[in-house]
């Protein structure tokens, strides 16, 4: 039982820490810069479950409320009244849903992952824009249109979203048979492992 809390406090540590340096690897695709912040908070919630992974991606939010510069743009608890916090609100929210998700099913497949991953997406993108809005016409007094705000910071940044999502699920059947997943096992069974690749 100790060694699976340790393992447990070291894999949500490394994934605070990957979610903190992923804010700030920037990837340009064509005229959008993409960050892999997405990318590690997608693997916290595949790997360490719905409940520990968004509690790694929540006490990433946290550190950065404090203060602490992790941030893409810094920290400290005025970045609430940024428009992007609920970006990280949707992260915290998709890696509990992916944690959850992931292991309800019996086939731990690339294609399962990727169908969770994009659940998660979604999730990310309501939040996300919805606080964008509501922050940007209500809050800073910085107006943005409803449908350009759809088509810029949603329907464009899916593609590379997207290869992010199935990136995140390539990673986490290979990290699944490599015996890295935590509370992989249901009704006391263990997860039968499938991997469909084709």
């Amino acid at each position: 039982m100790k060694n699976l809390k340790l393992k447990e406090m070291t894999l949500c540590a490394l994934f605070i820490a990957l979610v903190a340096i992923g804010a700030f690897i920037k990837i340009p695709i064509g005229t959008d810069i993409f960050t892999l912040q997405f990318l590690f908070t997608l693997l916290a919630g595949l790997l360490l479950g719905g409940k520990l992974g968004a509690t790694a991606v929540g006490v990433y939010v946290l550190l950065g409320l404090i203060g602490v510069p992790v941030f893409a743009e810094g920290g400290g608890p005025g970045y609430i009244l940024q428009p992007t916090f609920g970006y990280l609100v949707g992260f915290i929210l998709q890696a509990g849903f992916t944690g959850v998700m992931a292991r309800r099913g019996q086939n731990i497949t690339l294609y399962n992952m990727l169908a969770v991953n994009l659940g998660g997406m979604v999730i990310v993108y309501i939040f996300g824009l919805l606080y964008f809005y509501i922050s940007s016409n209500y809050i800073i007094d910085a107006p943005i249109a409803f449908w350009p705000l759809i088509l810029y910071s949603g329907i464009l940044q899916i593609p590379g979203d997207f290869c992010l999502c199935y990136l995140a699920a390539f990673l986490s059947v290979r990290c699944y048979k490599a015996n890295l997943w935590l509370d992989i096992q249901k009704n006391n069974e263990p997860i039968k492992i499938e991997v469909n690749e084709t």
